[in-house]
């Protein structure tokens, strides 16, 4: 009995290794500045070995909001089973209205969030970070042994000691983060180009979280999945949204605008030159090729002054972006994020705030601009 034993638990550890190095392979290497990392993509990872290793798993998307939408859709069209755990009362009837209309049906995969979660054995917990903490008591005590708890981003995991976010040892806990909005996950998808993702195991309790992390990524629209830990997916991400992604980018045109605006020029030539070519030209020709083949696209003239000040900003940002990182690894941003969204007037003063960026001069004269763009010209039948 005790031979048996042994060689029961070998071959367990055979097989579980097995699988491990079958999933590690899965992976190419490629070379990014110099730098040589994992990637996987769809031609290691296809969508029918994803389906495959989903096919017993009852996912439920606890949340309906951006991302929680555009990945349950993404996966119900991979033919993933998956069900929504969404509240409809109060505030959240907007959530669960919009999930009848995507045609999830009450009872059949539409459920109140405790009791969709009581019968997902992946439950990927896709809540804003502060609702995350707020109902984390309700959806620990459907957690079963052997069960995947999924994030998209590693906060209520790394700041575990403000969120109050500890799972129990027993199950897995993994993270597929898309490098880009819940909008752009299903655009993407829709039109089959797909989007960047990170992924990251955090706790392997059944051997299976990193055939499970990569078999979700692929069934949301991966287009490629690049590895990473919980630690770094969170303060890459915080730090880029605070930086060049939207608050250094938002902070740097409105600067522009308001240095032409004060030398006399109009609001249209100030937005046309601080935003409009930028987004309708610029970064599109980054997109394409990278920074250096947009400037050789520019004049010889743009080239040499950008040329001679691009140093200059760096040199002037680079003390903000360092600070900003400590803060991030600190905890102290996370700190604001979770005191200012519980607070009772939150939605308000949010709601305030970028009504303020809205109706000011620049993002007005913007909306005129916009109106302004030539229409795409109708084929000639």
């Amino acid at each position: 009995m005790i031979i048996m034993g042994v060689t029961n638990i070998i071959l367990n550890y055979l097989i579980v290794q097995s699988l491990w190095l079958e999933g590690k392979n899965k992976m190419v290497k490629m070379d990014f500045g110099g730098v040589k990392e994992d990637v996987i993509t769809r031609k290691e990872f296809t969508v029918a070995q994803a389906q495959k290793i989903l096919k017993d798993e009852v996912v439920v998307s606890l949340g309906y909001g951006i991302q929680g939408q555009a990945q349950s859709l993404n996966m119900r069209d991979n033919g993933v089973k998956v069900i929504i755990g969404q509240e409809k009362e109060g505030i959240f009837k907007k959530e669960w209205d919009k999930a009848i209309a995507d045609g999830w049906k009450p009872g059949e995969n539409l459920f109140p969030m405790e009791e969709a979660a009581k019968k997902g054995t992946i439950k990927m917990y896709l809540l804003t970070d502060a609702a995350q903490k707020a109902v984390w008591p309700k959806v620990k005590s459907t957690l079963k042994a052997g069960d995947a708890l999924y994030f998209s981003h590693g906060f209520s995991i790394v700041y575990k000691d403000q969120t109050g976010v500890i799972p129990p040892k027993d199950i897995d806990v993994i993270l597929v983060a898309p490098k880009g909005s819940g909008t752009s996950v299903r655009r993407n998808f829709v039109d089959g180009s797909g989007i960047n993702c990170s992924f990251a195991v955090h706790q392997d309790a059944t051997g299976k979280a990193m055939d499970r992390a990569k078999a979700l990524g692929i069934a949301i629209g991966a287009g490629y999945l690049f590895p990473t830990t919980f630690e770094k997916e969170v303060y890459s991400d915080l730090t880029g949204e605070r930086g060049t992604l939207m608050g250094a980018l938002a902070g740097i045109l409105e600067a522009q605008y308001n240095t032409l605006r004060a030398h006399g020029h109009s609001p249209s030539e100030a937005f046309n030159e601080s935003v409009e070519e930028l987004t309708q030209s610029l970064i599109r020709l980054v997109d394409e090729n990278g920074m250096d083949w947009m400037y050789c696209n520019c004049s010889e003239t743009a080239r040499i002054g950008a040329l001679r000040w691009r140093p200059r900003f760096r040199e002037a940002t680079q003390p903000v972006f360092d600070s900003l990182y400590e803060l991030v690894a600190a905890g102290e941003e996370t700190r604001i994020v979770l005191e200012k969204s519980k607070a009772p007037d939150y939605r308000q003063k949010l709601a305030d705030e970028l009504k303020e960026m809205g109706n000011s001069e620049m993002w007005r004269a913007g909306t005129t601009v916009r109106s302004l763009r030539p229409k795409k010209a109708k084929k000639q039948e």
